[in-house]
């Protein structure tokens, strides 16, 4: 399994992996379609150099991003393929995410998160500080999370 960034033509493929990774907790048809939007991700996403894919025999493994400018940023997605759930991509993609923050200045990164990946996201550090309502699903309400590291000397 390797690291690399995210490339524009990608989009399409990181959007339907996306959806994979969301269905995996059971979400409907319906929710899926009202969460289209908030999970597409675009070309120019990848023009900043701040999304990392996860790849293994060239076949996606997963991704994330990181969005917002320092001292603090958020970030924005990170999926896992379902059949790769498990396997350690999660942690390297959060791992690596966390490592390029620090090297862009940012001192926090702040997670809308999945009621489902909370757990996950809580023991890789970060801490529930809120909730935040959900872009795509009016009166549903998601866990704001916040990891702290300090930015590196530059």
């Amino acid at each position: 399994m390797k690291l690399r960034p995210g490339r524009p033509h990608e989009a399409a493929a990181l959007t339907a992996l996306a959806l994979r990774s969301k269905a995996h907790w059971g979400y409907d048809a319906a929710f899926l379609a009202a969460c289209r939007d908030e999970l597409t991700v675009r070309a120019g996403d990848m023009e900043d150099g701040r999304t990392v894919v996860a790849e293994e025999d060239g076949g996606l493994l997963g991704f994330a991003a990181l969005s917002g400018e320092p001292p603090e940023g958020a970030l924005g997605m990170m999926f896992v393929e379902p059949d790769a759930i498990g396997r350690g991509v999660g942690r390297l993609l959060f791992e690596h995410a966390v490592g390029q923050a620090r090297r862009l200045g940012f001192a926090a990164l702040t997670i809308d998160a999945d009621p489902n990946a909370e757990p996950f996201y809580t023991a890789m550090g970060a801490v529930r500080i809120g909730a935040t309502p959900s872009g795509s699903i009016p009166g549903r309400e998601l866990p704001l999370l916040r990891i702290e590291f300090g930015a590196q000397p530059g």
